[in-house]
């Protein structure tokens, strides 16, 4: 765990931790703060912020709780950008490591397609992917993911290509160690620092890319978002501000978090890797 130690002691990193175990927290207990659907009507329509205890955040033009749709979005929030960020991870790194590890005609093939994906904005792939295949949450981490994994799969490739020229690695080559066995004990291990540095930046990015989704109406509309109560907002913005200053704020902040968190972790992690060398 010294990393984590490593991390809390860079002001980024603890302040990062700090927010992201706040918006954990609201996620996990908003059935119990705000049991039932966050999405049913709840009371008066427009109520003002603090001006009834049973609705601290007021309600929306249809009289939903706003404080049960931010604890509720936060967890839609954390669980697309942790899915997303994840899977992206995963298809990332085994699509870099055949690369880097393989050389050759598979590593010039498999660098075509990063190629590919990396041409295409992530948003409008997930945009298009979204419109054609249809709106649910599986469907939405998916086609963040399909977005975002090309970036962890360049990084990992140059780390391994890198890693690969060591002596350690001769070494283990030289007393006939399994290639496979190389790659998950020798290689992987020392390629994942920086791209685990580089998933806390995914999550952030594939957070706005949910919020963003739902503003456009291409988000599940069974569950509560920021982006849909950004957008249920619009109308009544003169009068009745709170409906998107809330949620934005919101999103905000876990984009502020998670960006320090990456910040951090890059820095404890690096000097990790110092220690050890």
């Amino acid at each position: 765990m010294n990393w984590l130690r490593r991390l809390l002691r860079t002001p980024e990193g603890a302040a990062g931790l700090a927010i992201l175990l706040i918006l954990l927290l609201a996620g996990l207990l908003a059935p119990v703060v705000s049991p039932g659907d966050p999405l049913r009507i709840a009371g008066r329509a427009l109520l003002a912020p603090f001006t009834d205890p049973a609705f601290p955040l007021g309600t929306d033009r249809l009289g939903r709780d706003v404080l049960a749709g931010l604890l509720y979005g936060a967890r839609t929030s954390l669980a697309v950008g942790l899915a997303a960020a994840f899977s992206a991870m995963v298809l990332g790194l085994c699509v870099g490591m055949v690369a880097g590890f393989a050389g050759g005609l598979i590593d010039e093939a498999l660098m075509r397609v990063v190629d590919a994906f990396q041409i295409v904005p992530a948003f409008l792939l997930a945009l298009a992917f979204v419109s054609t295949i249809g709106v649910s949450t599986p469907i939405i981490v998916l086609a963040i993911a399909l977005g975002t994994w090309a970036d962890p799969a360049r990084l990992t490739r140059a780390q391994v290509l890198a890693i690969r020229e060591q002596d350690y690695v001769a070494s283990a080559r030289v007393i006939g160690m399994h290639p496979a066995e190389i790659a998950f004990r020798e290689i992987l291990p020392n390629a994942l620092p920086p791209v685990l540095a580089l998933s806390a930046t995914i999550v952030a990015g594939a957070v706005l890319t949910e919020a963003a989704l739902s503003f456009l109406g291409l988000g599940n509309p069974n569950i509560a978002t920021w982006g849909s109560m950004i957008a249920e907002g619009r109308s009544v913005l003169r009068s009745a501000s709170y409906l998107s200053i809330i949620p934005g704020a919101a999103l905000a902040v876990t984009v502020l978090g998670v960006h320090l968190f990456s910040e951090g972790l890059g820095q404890a992690l690096g000097d990790n890797d110092v220690g050890a060398a």
